[in-house]
């Protein structure tokens, strides 16, 4: 392929990931009324421009799904605990912040962990994933979580060879404590090509409000692409365990992704519509003695806008 080529093919992709981010901020603000006037402005049936509404369309009624969901949650006292995993790009934040969209932040909260300190690597490994699981009537969501041993410390040689053993030992009875426990257990792997993750990579790099996503780790791990292969295939193998299975996302398209993996997280927690009595707003009370104190203007934000 010329230069030239490679050139366009980047500019496409640019503008794809333009269009997608403009979709994030239409997707914040989307209700049905307004979801549809825009399904009825598409005219053609093979255009990008449906195909966008037919997404929105379908995450709109998922995450209406995802509320319900939540409701169940709370009534029955569930625990709900979702590990996503995955390549760096392959998608695993943009799932997570369409579930959490339109969730209470106090029923369901995402934990991403950074670096372990000092202390806790003296600590049991599990420890301090321990800490951020959840309570009863709670969905937590792990932006990467234990499985960090079996992929990234393993193949930047942050723990011995034996340390990774010892984790495929002690993972599977875990797991299987925490389902015992009365956890409801989903782990999600986000698949992507090696050329898909290398296009996402450089729309990152030439993106000025993306860049922030790519550390030197992320480089690195992209020069080791086999070494981490190598390193899933002997993580799903070893910890696909019953009580706790793996789930395999198709990640390359991006849409498709979402709604694949909100329709599939729906399945695995049977849930039902609770009843809720009607809302209704209380008149406002009027006190014959009530000023409103005026607030000085020098607390007021400039009106720059």
């Amino acid at each position: 392929m010329s230069i030239s080529n490679d050139q366009g093919s980047l500019q496409d992709r640019l503008h794809a990931e333009m269009i997608d981010n403009l979709d994030e901020e239409i997707e914040m603000e989307l209700d049905d009324e307004r979801l549809a006037g825009l399904v009825d402005q598409a005219t053609d049936p093979e255009s990008e421009t449906l195909a966008r509404k037919q997404y929105f369309t379908e995450l709109l009624r998922l995450q209406r799904e995802l509320v319900k969901l939540q409701d169940w949650v709370v009534h029955s006292k569930l625990k709900i605990m979702v590990l996503f995993e995955g390549r760096d790009a392959a998608g695993k934040g943009g799932v997570i912040k369409r579930i959490t969209q339109r969730l209470n932040p106090r029923v369901c909260r995402t934990v991403a962990l950074s670096a372990p300190t000092e202390r806790e690597r003296t600590q049991w490994y599990f420890q301090r994933y321990v800490a951020h699981l959840p309570a009863a009537g709670e969905i937590v969501l792990f932006d990467r979580s234990w499985y960090n041993r079996a992929g990234v410390e393993r193949v930047m040689g942050f723990c011995s060879d034996a340390e990774a053993e010892e984790f495929f030992r002690t993972v599977p009875e875990f797991e299987r404590m925490l389902v015992r426990s009365g956890i409801t257990l989903i782990k999600y792997w986000f698949s992507i090509t090696d050329s898909e993750q290398h296009q996402r990579f450089l729309m990152r790099i030439h993106d000025p409000l993306k860049q922030w996503k790519l550390s030197p780790m992320d480089l690195e791990s992209r020069r080791r692409w086999e070494d981490y292969t190598a390193a899933k295939e002997e993580m799903l193998a070893r910890t696909h365990i019953p009580e706790a299975p793996w789930w395999v996302i198709e990640g390359v398209d991006k849409k498709r992704a979402r709604l694949n993996c909100i329709h599939h997280f729906l399945q695995q927690v049977p849930y039902q519509e609770v009843p809720h009595d009607p809302v209704i707003l209380p008149p406002r009370e009027h006190k014959p003695n009530y000023a409103r104190t005026p607030v000085p203007k020098e607390m007021h934000v400039p009106t720059i806008y």
